[in-house]
């Protein structure tokens, strides 16, 4: 007999989404990566998608997105998911595409892809992890590593003079005419995740209303690539990340012109 035999349907407080695969999570522990995944499990579930959603996930901790979460997915090539999922889109105008992207991916060798599948305004959404650093490869400083971070290519901290400054991916797509919801959201409190819930909730609806490209950043940890513990690692976000990447939505169609954080 398993618990769920024992506990009445109308006293489950909590259920795992039945769009979860049931394998053996492979993410290290704290890694923000198995929270997204299962909110966009429940989003998408929730909102009987099911059977019409298209992921694209490309190279990266992001690549195994696919092994989580039972939908149809489509692998693209290093930095390639907004090209990918542009094609998808135009050959399945009603299916619901998105691309989840981490930000060696996205802000890196995919930071062309992305400006111009956001200014074309492709009728998807994006997932965009941003923990600030390349965690499958081995801790590499990445565009959106903050000055002073230390990483494996940055050991004294990131110098904006010889490594350039942080990219803001969130806050330029949001300047773009193609984009229609932009938001940036966390993921290391349980307030902050029912918040990130209810942005991937409604980047999904309004690409099911077609309005374009939703953008959705959740500001993440990578503890082993930055070397703590997931409470030191949630602690450093919220006292050194957050300062740079202000949560909070910063373009929202049904409310005007996008907003400055800074």
């Amino acid at each position: 007999m398993e618990i769920k035999d024992i506990i009445k349907p109308e006293n489950l407080v909590y259920g795992k989404s039945e769009l979860l695969i049931d394998t053996i999570m492979h993410y290290c522990p704290g890694c923000t990566h198995g929270v997204v995944h299962k909110l966009i499990a429940e989003a998408i579930g929730e909102m009987g998608i099911q059977e019409k959603t298209i992921g694209i996930a490309p190279v990266g901790c992001s690549v195994f997105a696919y092994n989580y979460i039972d939908i149809d997915w489509q692998e693209a090539a290093h930095g390639r998911a907004p090209a990918v999922a542009t094609g998808v889109v135009r050959l399945n105008p009603d299916k619901f595409v998105f691309t989840y992207q981490g930000d060696g991916d996205l802000a890196s060798i995919g930071a062309a892809e992305i400006i111009h599948a956001c200014n074309r305004g492709e009728n998807m959404l994006v997932v965009f992890i941003n923990n600030g650093i390349y965690g499958m490869t081995g801790g590499q400083m990445a565009p959106t590593t903050i000055e002073n971070m230390v990483t494996s290519t940055t050991p004294c901290g990131r110098d904006s003079e010889l490594n350039g400054y942080p990219l803001k991916m969130t806050d330029l797509v949001a300047q773009l005419p193609g984009t229609s919801y932009v938001t940036r959201q966390s993921a290391q409190t349980a307030a902050a995740v029912r918040k990130c819930k209810r942005a991937l909730k409604k980047g999904i609806q309004n690409v099911l209303d077609k309005k374009g490209t939703s953008f959705v950043e959740v500001v993440s940890t990578c503890n082993s690539g930055w070397k703590m513990t997931p409470v030191q690692a949630n602690k450093w976000m919220e006292e050194n990340m957050f300062p740079y990447y202000p949560l909070g939505d910063l373009k929202d169609s049904e409310k005007g012109e996008p907003v400055s954080k800074n």
